[in-house]
């Protein structure tokens, strides 16, 4: 078999799992541990992120007539994808505390929603919180006002309440 029917399959993995993706971060990841490495893995997957590492040469492979072939310009050295389908700020959030953490770990670039980021542009987008901490923040702001207007009526009631019985005290 010739190596590039051998390579084929891994171009295709990659050109499936970016195809539909709401998030693509490329990272450099030389000089983590073993022990830092499995400890970001394991997060990334629990947010539903797939963090895979891949050569370079596939990878551009990949890339080529898509949104994310802006990141073939990024392809030197140990590079790994963080790709999600569903949340759009994860790869970035997650990648960016723990780049926080391991001095080791480097973000490249990135391409969200088919826009492409530079590595400025994917610290911003580490910056949004998550769907959930947004519809929270939402929620808390719509029940703002109810509870509000609950309690002053419950001041307005306590205070005729109190007057009622000083006069019937009298």
């Amino acid at each position: 078999m010739a190596k590039v029917e051998l390579k084929q399959p891994i171009v295709e993995e990659i050109s499936n799992s970016i195809k539909d993706a709401q998030a693509v971060v490329l990272v450099n990841y030389s000089g983590l541990t073993v022990e830092q490495d499995t400890i970001l893995r394991k997060e990334l997957r629990e947010a539903g992120v797939q963090y895979k590492v891949y050569k370079n040469t596939m990878m551009k492979r990949a890339f080529a007539g898509t949104d994310c072939e802006e990141l073939s310009q990024h392809l030197e050295g140990t590079n790994a994808l963080a790709i999600s389908a569903t949340d759009a700020t994860a790869p970035a959030r997650i990648l960016a505390k723990y780049a926080k953490q391991f001095p080791a770990l480097e973000l490249i670039a990135g391409v969200v929603e088919g826009s492409y980021n530079d590595q400025a542009g994917i610290q911003a987008l580490s910056q949004i919180p998550s769907r959930e901490e947004l519809l929270g923040k939402l929620l808390g702001s719509i029940q703002s006002p109810i509870t509000n207007f609950a309690r002053v009526l419950n001041q307005i009631a306590e205070a005729q309440g109190g007057a009622d019985t000083e006069a019937a005290a009298e």
